[in-house]
């Protein structure tokens, strides 16, 4: 009875997670670490391929699960490690095994993994506007029109994120100095593959937002500033990772 139960929780929570995903494209995971490991696992088809496949001894069916993920977590498990004030109590190994909660793999298939510093007082503070959101918004959906202008013609594909390989060769190749600076990324960072084409889509919508035709040195390095669990000499401070949809 309780194998009966168990298997009917992991059928409804999978039902669940379907449909979430078919009606809002959009998840949202506070502190990533303290899921299950194998539940967060599964989520790596559907962030490369954008379906879910569910495989059974008489059938297969697919399902469709194109969304953004957004997740955030602690460098460690005080949370301070890295902080410019507060000292951390954690040990090496605490650490290492608090970050080995989350695969490589799974981090490979996260466009964007940034570090956000502290606020400090006099920044909370400022009576100094920032940029509003309706001027972000413009700038967004003209960047969305340009990309469905450029892939009018390519079946399937509406974004940037949905660039194959070829695709990315022919709108997203950077000019000599990019390439440049990718390949030194590359090669001092130790990045895989994925990573290579995820930093050409990521670079070809900081282009988009510019206003740019061409991919420029600048865009790669930014691109490449936006992984951050992937530089060796990475300190740690509170994270936030990014699956776009754009």
């Amino acid at each position: 009875m309780a194998l009966w139960v168990h298997v009917l929780v992991i059928f409804g929570a999978l039902w669940l997670t379907i449909r979430l995903l078919q009606w809002y494209h959009f998840f949202l995971l506070d502190e990533l670490p303290e899921f299950n490991r194998s539940v967060l696992e599964v989520m790596r088809q559907p962030l490369e391929d954008r379906i879910i496949s569910i495989s059974r001894a008489k059938y297969s069916t697919e399902y469709p699960a194109s969304f953004m993920l957004v997740a955030s977590m602690n460098p460690c498990p005080c949370g301070y490690y890295g902080h410019p004030k507060k000292k951390c109590v954690c040990n090496e190994y605490q650490r290492t095994h608090y970050m080995s909660k989350i695969s490589g793999p799974l981090l490979d298939r996260i466009d964007l993994q940034i570090e956000v510093q502290p606020v400090d007082f006099d920044q909370m503070s400022s009576k100094a506007p920032g940029e509003p959101s309706a001027a972000i918004r413009q700038r967004v959906i003209a960047a969305r029109m340009l990309q469905e202008r450029r892939f009018k013609d390519e079946p399937g594909i509406h974004c940037n994120a949905q660039m194959t390989p070829s695709l990315l060769h022919k709108y997203a190749e950077p000019n000599a100095a990019g390439l440049e600076k990718l390949r030194d990324a590359m090669e001092r960072m130790n990045m895989s593959a994925r990573a290579y084409d995820r930093i050409l889509k990521v670079a070809r919508t900081i282009a988009d937002l510019e206003g740019t035709a061409d991919v420029l040195d600048h865009h790669i390095m930014e691109a490449i500033a936006y992984r951050n669990l992937d530089r060796p000499s990475y300190l740690g401070c509170s994270l936030g990772f990014f699956h776009p949809l754009l």
